[in-house]
């Protein structure tokens, strides 16, 4: 599995992340879900380079044009609800991909919210078998969620190719979906990578709840 950690170049990705993260910009939940899709926007462009091409002749009004375009059969699968602006910005490149949808969410067992399950309820997709599907959730906490997702989409086919895509992680949840993932041709893009996970399983700096602050607070 190969890690990719975009916060290592410049990029105006950092702007971005540095405005999520930033609580006097935070309460501006447009702001905050657009920035998530401009993220997504971004990220989709880098992850485009790495898919598989090959040349088409296109006819204009004037001749044929020979031009490399993708082959991948793209599916962008998206953990609810906080993955939604992040999938909207990747929709926005990969116009003609395929969506699959998951809900993950966490449920703590006591009252001091320490200990913590994460259950998965509802899943929408089309055939995976072999596709090209990219895992898109804006945080990469303790890497529970997404391994539950995964193993909820893979009961609708095996995918050829599996690329992750999360703009927070923190350094153990990477180092669990690498243990997870070890041996296999997995490529995990993430915005910035944080280095710890405090007593709630929240990211440390990271910025909260990426779903409250995009939607609103829930019951």
């Amino acid at each position: 599995m190969k890690v990719i950690n975009l916060a290592e170049t410049n990029s105006i990705l950092n702007q971005f992340v540095a405005e999520m993260r930033d609580v006097n910009v935070q309460n501006d939940r447009m702001r905050f879900r657009r920035n998530i899709e401009r993220i997504g926007e971004l990220m989709a462009y880098e992850i485009s380079k790495t898919l598989d091409y090959s040349t088409k002749k296109i006819q204009t009004p004037l001749g044929i044009a020979e031009v490399s375009t993708p082959d991948d059969n793209v599916v962008i699968a998206t953990v609810f609800r906080a993955g939604l602006p992040l999938h909207t910005g990747f929709l926005n490149i990969f116009d003609k991909a395929g969506n699959a949808f998951v809900s993950a969410y966490r449920y703590y067992r006591d009252k001091d919210h320490r200990d913590l399950d994460v259950r998965i309820e509802y899943i929408a997709t089309p055939d995976l078998t072999n596709k090209t599907v990219i895992l898109v959730d804006p945080m990469l906490a303790t890497g529970e969620s997404l391994e539950l997702a995964w193993k909820a989409f893979t009961t609708k086919g095996i995918p050829a190719k599996l690329i992750i895509a999360c703009i927070i992680a923190s350094r153990p949840g990477v180092e669990r979906i690498k243990k997870f993932f070890e041996g296999k041709d997995v490529l995990l893009w993430c915005g910035v990578i944080d280095p710890a996970i405090d007593e709630h399983s929240y990211i440390v700096p990271g910025l909260g709840d990426a779903g409250d602050l995009a939607y609103g607070e829930k019951i």
